[in-house]
C-alpha cells in the first residue's frame, strides 16, 4: 500500500501529496524545503464530478427524449445527439471552471463493452486515452477491469499513466497474487488502497473498492489473486488515513448501490462514497417523465454511517451519458453538515421531431424544456477529447468494414418454426425454406447466436449452464463473407449480458413466458425462445403454461442430456433485455437483484468472440461459421398452431 507520510508534532503536519493529474481545480502542496503551519481547521465545500461504467462507449448516440416541442404543449419524442466521452470531457471541464476545490473520480469499469475496447488498439488503449482528455483525478478497479487478466490490466494502467496524468489507480480490497503482474514487488504503485489530496489547504483521503465475489467468479482475474470482504478493507483503510490525521474520506465504491447502502450502515468515519457497478440512475423522479430513465433513489442518496453520521452516496448511472455533479459541506471537525447535487445527462443542440429537423419554434421551446428539466445538460463535444478519438474511430471503421468470417453455407433467419402459410414463414429465403429444417427447428443464426454466449460465457465469463435469445432480437442471416458490420448487423441492439441464477422451474416458466407472447392474445413472433445448453418439444397449440415439454439441459463436461431438475439452479446468460422482462419475460424480471449479474459485455461483442474461435478456412484464413448439430437446437420439435 502506498500512503502519504504524515509527520506529527507540535501542532504541525507535513503532507506529501500524490497528485493525480496536475489540473487546475486543486492546489497540492509541492515539497518544499520546510514544513509550513498547518491551518487551524476550516468549514469547507468540496465538489466532485464523477463517472462510472462507461464500458467503452465513447462515441455518442441518439437518444428519444419527452420534450415540450410547443410552449405550453404536451410533450413528445425528440430525438438528440447523446452522450459520449468528448461530451463528458467538456462538461468536466466546464463544471470544474464553476467551482473551487473540485475532485474528478471514475468509479471503475472503464473497460469491455464495445468494438473501441479490443479493436481499435491494445486492450483498454481508447479507454485510457479518452480518460486521460479529463485527467481524472483517482480511478478504481471495477470487475471489469480484470476481464483479460492481471497482465492486461497492467497494460491498461501502462496505457493509463503513458502521458502526464498518472491518475492513481485503487482497490483496498484486492491482493494480488505472487505470479500477478501486478503484484507490489513486481509493479509498486500501479495499484494502491488510497490516496490522499489536498483541496482548499485540506487533505482528503480517498478509498478504492472493488466487488469481491462478482469479480472473481465473472471476470478473470489471475487464480492466485484474491479480493478481500468489502466492508472490512474500507475500514481497515479508513482507520489509517483517520489515524493520520485524515478527517474527511471519499471512498470510490465499485460494488453496486444496494450493497453500498448496506456497506455504509457498518462503515464508521466515511463521508462519501462514489459508487458503481449497478448502472444505477439517480435522480428526481422527472427523469422518467423527459424519457431518460427510471431513477432508483435520489442524487444525492442522503444515508448514515455506523457513527450515525451523515454520509453522501451517488453514482452516474452508465455509458458516457451522465456526469455526476456532487457539492459537499463539512464542518470544521470533517463531518458532512449538507450535499446536494445534480446528475447532468449530456446531450447536443440538434433535434429532430417526427423525423425532420426541429424548427426554429420547436427549437426555442426545446431548449427552453431542456432547462427546466435541471438535469438535462445541453454540451458541445470537447474538440481536443474528439481529436484524440478520431484514430481509434478510424481504426472501427475499417475494422467494421473489414471481413471476418466466411459462412459457406447460408445461416437461415427464422424468428418461429412452422411451415408454409404459418406465422414468420417469410422471413427465411426460398433455398432456406427448402430444407425444411427451418419449419422444425427455428432459425439457423438465431440458434447460433444462443450458442455463441453459452461457449463464450464458458471460456470467459464464469460459466452458464443454458442462454436465452429471443428471435426477434437477432436481425439477419449471415451468406458467404461475413464483415464485422454483418455482425453488428445480426445483434444491433446494443443489449448487454446478464447472468441470473434460476430454479428449474424458473426456467419452465421462462420458456411458457417466451411461449405466452408469441402465441397468446395479441402475440407477436420476436419473443419465441432460443436456448443454448437447453433444449425442449413445442406444441403451440396447446393452452398457456403447457407448450414446452421435455425440457432437456446438456452437461457441457459429459454432453449428456438430463431433464431439466425443477428444484435445481441453473445459471442462465440473458441479454439485459429479457432479464428485465422484455418480450414478455416476466418470470426473468422477478428473478431478484441477489441472484443476477450484470456481465457488462456486449452481445455483438461476445458473438464476434464466437466467430474468433472458429477453425480457420484453409484458404482465406477466416473462421468459417457453420449450422451447429441438429441435437443442439432448442427446439427439438414443433407443431405448429
Amino acid at each position: 500500500m502506498k500512503r502519504v507520510p504524515y509527520v506529527l508534532s507540535l501542532g504541525l503536519i507535513v503532507s506529501a501529496v500524490l497528485t493525480a493529474c496536475g489540473g487546475g481545480n486543486g492546489d497540492a502542496v509541492a515539497p518544499g524545503p520546510a514544513p509550513a503551519p498547518t491551518p487551524s481547521p476550516q468549514p469547507m465545500e468540496l465538489t466532485i464530478l464523477h463517472i462510472n461504467d462507461h464500458h467503452s462507449n465513447l462515441d455518442s448516440k441518439s437518444k428519444t427524449l419527452q420534450l415540450r416541442t410547443t410552449a405550453g404543449a404536451a410533450a413528445s419524442a425528440v430525438v438528440a445527439d447523446a452522450g459520449g466521452f468528448p461530451r463528458v470531457t467538456a462538461a468536466i471541464e466546464a463544471l470544474a471552471a464553476q467551482s473551487a476545490n473540485v475532485l474528478k473520480l471514475h468509479a471503475g469499469d472503464a473497460q469491455t463493452g464495445t468494438l473501441y475496447f479490443n479493436r481499435a488498439g491494445a486492450n483498454g488503449e481508447a479507454d485510457a486515452a479518452m480518460m486521460n482528455t479529463v485527467c481524472f483525478d483517482a480511478f478504481t478497479l471495477g470487475n471489469h477491469e480484470f476481464d483479460k487478466g492481471d497482465s492486461s490490466l497492467k497494460g491498461f494502467i501502462d496505457l493509463l499513466h503513458k502521458g502526464a496524468c498518472k491518475t492513481p489507480v485503487l482497490s483496498a480490497n484486492v491482493n494480488f497474487g505472487a505470479n500477478s503482474a501486478l503484484l507490489p514487488a513486481k509493479a509498486p504503485g500501479y495499484v494502491n488502497k488510497s490516496t490522499v489530496l489536498q483541496r482548499g489547504g485540506q487533505s482528503i483521503g480517498l478509498v478504492g473498492l472493488t466487488i469481491a465475489g462478482k469479480t472473481k467468479t465473472s471476470s478473470s482475474p489471475d487464480a492466485d489473486t484474491r479480493f478481500e470482504d468489502e466492508t472490512v478493507a474500507a475500514q481497515r483503510e479508513i482507520d489509517a488515513l483517520r489515524a493520520q490525521g485524515i478527517n474527511k474520506i471519499v471512498v470510490m465504491s465499485h460494488i453496486g448501490y444496494d450493497y453500498d447502502k448496506t456497506v455504509i450502515s457498518k462503515l464508521g468515519g466515511v463521508d462519501v462514497v462514489v459508487g458503481a457497478d449497478s448502472h444505477t440512475l439517480l435522480g428526481p423522479a422527472s427523469l422518467a417523465a423527459y424519457g431518460v430513465g427510471t431513477p432508483a433513489g435520489a442524487y444525492p442518496t442522503q444515508l448514515t454511517n455506523k457513527d450515525g453520521k451523515q454520509v453522501c452516496l451517488v453514482q452516474a448511472w452508465e455509458y458516457s451519458q451522465v456526469v455526476g455533479e456532487l457539492k459537499v459541506s463539512f464542518d470544521a471537525n470533517g463531518d458532512v453538515t449538507r450535499c446536494a447535487g445534480t446528475p447532468h445527462v449530456l446531450i447536443g443542440d440538434s433535434f429532430t421531431v417526427a423525423g425532420a429537423a426541429a424548427t426554429e419554434d420547436q427549437k426555442a421551446s426545446i431548449l427552453a424544456d431542456v432547462n427546466a428539466s435541471g438535469f438535462l445538460r445541453v454540451t458541445a463535444p470537447s474538440a481536443a477529447a474528439a481529436a484524440v478519438l478520431k484514430p481509434f474511430k478510424d481504426k472501427i471503421d475499417v475494422f467494421s468494414r473489414s471481413r471476418v468470417a466466411t459462412a459457406p453455407q447460408e445461416l437461415c433467419s427464422r424468428r418461429v418454426p412452422g411451415g408454409a402459410g404459418t406465422t414468420d414463414y417469410s422471413r427465411s429465403s426460398a433455398a432456406c425454406n427448402a430444407q425444411g429444417d427451418v419449419n422444425v427447428h427455428g432459425g439457423d443464426i438465431q440458434q447460433l447466436v444462443a450458442q455463441a454466449y453459452l461457449e463464450v460465457a464458458n471460456a470467459n465469463y464464469g460459466g452458464a449452464d443454458i442462454t436465452l435469445q429471443s428471435g426477434g432480437g437477432v436481425r439477419v442471416p449471415l451468406s458467404g463473407n461475413v464483415t464485422a458490420a454483418n455482425v453488428i448487423e445480426v445483434l444491433p441492439f446494443g443489449n448487454m449480458l446478464f447472468r441470473l441464477d434460476v430454479t428449474g422451474q424458473e426456467v419452465k416458466s421462462m420458456l411458457e413466458d417466451g411461449m405466452q407472447a408469441v402465441y397468446g392474445p395479441g402475440g407477436t413472433t420476436g419473443p419465441y425462445p432460443y436456448t443454448g445448453g437447453m433444449r425442449f418439444d413445442v406444441n403451440a397449440g396447446l393452452a398457456r403454461g403447457s407448450r414446452v415439454s421435455h425440457i432437456e439441459v446438456r452437461d457441457a463436461a459429459s454432453g449428456t442430456w438430463n431433464l431439466l431438475d425443477m428444484a435445481k439452479t441453473y445459471r442462465l446468460f440473458v441479454l439485459s433485455f429479457n432479464a428485465t422482462g422484455g418480450d414478455g419475460y416476466t418470470t426473468l424480471a422477478s428473478v431478484p437483484a441477489a441472484r443476477r449479474l450484470d456481465i457488462g459485455v456486449l452481445d455483438a461483442d461476445v458473438f464476434q468472440s464466437y466467430i474468433d474461435r472458429q477453425a480457420k478456412d484453409a484458404s482465406s484464413g477466416l473462421p468459417v461459421l457453420r449450422k451447429l448439430d441438429k441435437s443442439l437446437y432448442s427446439t427439438r420439435s414443433y407443431v405448429q398452431p
